[in-house]
C-alpha cells in the first residue's frame, strides 16, 4: 500500500518532488517505517529522525494510506523548509497541523460525510481547525485551551500557505493539476528570467 501511494498518488508524488528540490530527498527504506501502534493512531512524523511512522495495524484501505502518507509528508516538507520547533513551540506545531489537515485530503466532503460531519459555508475551515486541535492534543501534553489558542493565533496565515500545492487539492483531479503545475514551475520561471534578460535592439 505504501509503495502504491508513493508511485501513483499525485499528492505524494508532488510532495516527494518538492522535498527533493528543497534538498531533502526521501528514501523509502530510510524515511518510512511501518509499525504496529497503540490505540487508533494512523501515523506520525518523527522530527528527531526525519522518519514517517505508518501504523500498519490501523491502516486498512488504500485511500486511508494515501491520506496518512500525504499528511505526514506535509510535516516532513515543513520540517525541511523551515526551522520548526516541534517540541517547544506549540504555534509551530499548530501551523503544520493546519497545513496538513488543509492539504492532505483529511477534510474533503466525502471524508466528512463518512464521519457524519458536514455543513455548508465555511465547513472546510471548521474541519481543518478541529483536526489540527485534535492532532496537537494527540502528540503534546497541553490543555485543549492551549491547543485552541495556538491554532486560532496562526490559523489565517497557515491555512493560506498552500506550498507546495499552490491550491487546496479538494479532489484527486485537483491534486493532478497541482502536480502538473509544480512540474512546470521551473519552466515558467526560466521563461520569465529569459524575458527579463533579453536585450531589445532598436
Amino acid at each position: 500500500m505504501l509503495r502504491l501511494t508513493l508511485e501513483t498518488n499525485p499528492h505524494a508524488r508532488l510532495l516527494l518532488e518538492a522535498l527533493k528540490q528543497s534538498g531533502c530527498t526521501v528514501f523509502n527504506d530510510r524515511h518510512f517505517s511501518c509499525e504496529n501502534c497503540d490505540g487508533c493512531v494512523s501515523g506520525g512524523f518523527d522530527a528527531a529522525t526525519s522518519q514517517i511512522v505508518l501504523c500498519q495495524n490501523n491502516i486498512r484501505q488504500q485511500s486511508h494510506m494515501n491520506r496518512v502518507v500525504t499528511h505526514e509528508l506535509i510535516h516532513a516538507f515543513d520540517h525541511c523548509r523551515a526551522h520548526v520547533d516541534w517540541f517547544k513551540n506549540v504555534k509551530h506545531l499548530a501551523c503544520s497541523e493546519i497545513r496538513a489537515a488543509n492539504l492532505s485530503g483529511d477534510c474533503t466532503l466525502m471524508n466528512e460525510i463518512a464521519r457524519f460531519k458536514f455543513g455548508l459555508k465555511g465547513h472546510h475551515q471548521t474541519c481543518v481547525r478541529d483536526r489540527a486541535i485534535r492532532s496537537i492534543l494527540a502528540v503534546r501534553k497541553v490543555s485543549k485551551e492551549t491547543a485552541e489558542k495556538a491554532v486560532d493565533e496562526v490559523f489565517d496565515a497557515c491555512f493560506n500557505d498552500l506550498e507546495p500545492f499552490g491550491r487546496i487539492p479538494h479532489s484527486k483531479a485537483d491534486a493532478k493539476r497541482a502536480y502538473r503545475d509544480f512540474q512546470n514551475r521551473d519552466r515558467y520561471t526560466a521563461n520569465l528570467m529569459f524575458c527579463d534578460n533579453r536585450t531589445v535592439e532598436v
